[in-house]
């Protein structure tokens, strides 16, 4: 078949097959010109998923901040099941529950009345207004939407009280990015809507984390806390949503934690803002950075030895304090623990798969070990993805069978590669790789976003020296779960 010859309508679907193929000797290979994303019309098993979605991830991390989403029940659904199912904790969301009417007519009336409903109800500190696609593609004129929805409290609640409440829009229209992109429009939402004033220096160090879960925040304040640094840790969900089961103290509840609206209006004046992850929270960084000179450090993610001795130096730099004893001693047992392990580890041959910062930073990490990469799939594409980890290859000095780079495809295109490799050890990636490593029958190390038939995870870090010995024993115990035999396990 001469792909040339596909009209626009797409590739017939008894050319592409989407039911599971066993790794057996029956498998049938694909055409070539099938396999790449860029020569189909079609997405088969996407390594990402929405927009929304990150913002409200972001708003989630803002204390007694509601997300508020102006579209269709389903996009609040959705998210608020895969959050149940990662962090096990209800999300609070609300929605404009667009119908037909609002398809056709617009959104205004809905989110005009459901803020009144929420405000009077709920009393939260902060709404965050995510839009999907349908109020973008119908052209909803949200800033105007807003205006009338204060403008209507105003004379509800009084002006007094209605103006304590911020509203910060963040467009995310589906069709134009993914979640890790949702996560970067909020940053820079968040801070240009509330960090307005360049006031006092506050001796403070500004943390975007990106897409980290619980466990890698508190491993992050772990590392501020021993350097004796001050931070603002802007969309902080290590409480939020991880929270310790109580009695509610009081209705309606909200979770502890979060970062508050004046932490964020004081972003303005600290002295750095570390965007953790380049692909989500650089936006907010570089915005504070060009509006009040507040100096942006972004990236690399702090996995592994070099990407959290990156972390701390810059730390070391722009605030002058000294890395402790305690994080020289921490540095020191995850390097004993690489030497410890590196005949597991060396020459075994890896597959990353993933939003873009997680592939970067694992693989600078599977480097430190001596693994050799076979194929590194970014989820969401980006324009630095596949230059970084030529830079990061360059860096380890890895002299290798290059590997396969996949900025923005799927996880066809990833599958059908790893099946023609000669011989592949481990995938690490997030649980969207579970039916990939079941069929090829390699370990699957879970790693990233999303995590969901795995309990605990989201507590574990795996940045920071302890999250990088947390993720070094799971890599090798995974390892000798598939390749060692019993009477040899017993000899290591």
């Amino acid at each position: 078949m001469q792909l040339k010859e596909i009209p626009i309508a797409g590739i017939p679907y008894d050319q592409i097959k989407i039911a599971k193929v066993p790794a057996t000797p029956e498998y049938c290979e694909r055409p070539a010109e099938l396999i790449p994303s860029t020569s189909r019309s079609v997405v088969i098993n996407p390594n990402r998923t929405c927009m929304p979605l990150g913002a409200m991830w972001a708003v989630l991390g803002v204390k007694k901040a509601v997300p508020f989403v102006q579209g269709a029940q389903g996009c609040t659904t959705y998210v608020r099941y895969t959050f149940s199912r990662i962090f096990k904790e209800p999300a609070v969301i609300a929605t404009a529950s667009f119908h037909e009417d609002a398809a056709v007519f617009g959104g205004r009336r809905n989110l005009v009345e459901g803020i009144r409903n929420l405000v009077v109800r709920y009393w939260p500190e902060l709404i965050g207004v995510v839009t999907t696609c349908s109020s973008e593609i119908i052209g909803d004129d949200m800033v105007s939407f807003i205006k009338m929805a204060r403008a209507n409290l105003r004379k509800e609640i009084g002006a007094k009280k209605a103006d304590q409440i911020p509203i910060v829009l963040v467009n995310t229209p589906s069709f134009a990015g993914s979640h890790v992109e949702g996560y970067d429009r909020a940053s820079r939402a968040f801070v240009e809507t509330l960090a307005t004033t360049r006031g006092e220096p506050n001796g403070k160090v500004n943390i975007i984390p990106g897409l980290l879960y619980p466990g890698d925040i508190r491993e992050i304040k772990h590392l501020l806390r021993h350097m004796g640094i001050e931070a603002i840790v802007l969309f902080d969900i290590s409480d939020t949503l991880d929270a310790p089961l109580e009695p509610p103290t009081s209705v309606p509840y909200w979770a502890p934690g979060g970062t508050e609206v004046e932490e964020i209006k004081d972003m303005a004046n600290s002295l750095a803002t570390f965007a953790l992850q380049p692909h989500a929270g650089q936006a907010g960084a570089r915005y504070l950075e060009r509006k009040y000179g507040v100096r942006a450090v972004v990236g690399p993610p702090p996995v592994g030895v070099q990407g959290t001795d990156a972390f701390l130096k810059a730390l070391r730099e722009i605030t002058g304090k000294p890395i402790p004893r305690s994080l020289l001693e921490e540095r020191g047992r995850l390097v004993d623990s690489l030497a410890d392990t590196l005949h597991h580890t060396m020459m075994k041959k890896v597959a990353v798969m993933g939003d873009p910062d997680i592939v970067l930073g694992v693989t600078r990490f599977v480097l430190e070990m001596g693994m050799e990469p076979v194929a590194l799939a970014g989820g969401t594409a980006s324009k630095t993805f596949v230059h970084d980890v030529e830079a990061i290859l360059a860096e380890a000095g890895y002299e290798g069978e290059p590997p396969l780079i996949i900025n923005g495809g799927d996880l066809f295109e990833f599958e059908e590669y790893l099946k023609k490799q000669s011989r592949l050890d481990l995938i690490i990636g997030n649980s969207r790789a579970v039916d990939i490593s079941r069929e090829l029958q390699v370990p699957l190390v879970r790693v990233g976003f999303p995590i969901y038939d795995r309990f605990g995870y989201q507590k574990r870090p795996i940045v920071g020296y302890r999250g990088g010995e947390m993720l070094l024993a799971e890599i090798v115990n995974s390892m000798l779960d598939y390749q060692y035999p019993d009477d040899r396990t017993q000899q290591l």
